[in-house]
């Protein structure tokens, strides 16, 4: 993947599945401009 976001980027919009159910949209869903976002993969 050779597609790094950069000082200023916006953050593609993208959907994800909530491990309780339902989905979270980035950025439709945020309430403030502002966010940090944290992926983890959990354990293998």
């Amino acid at each position: 993947m050779s597609n790094f976001l950069k000082s200023g980027d916006d953050f593609p919009a993208i959907s994800l599945n909530l491990a309780g159910g339902g989905t979270f949209s980035f950025p439709d869903d945020l309430e403030t401009p502002m966010t940090i976002a944290l992926f983890y993969r959990g354990h293998w």
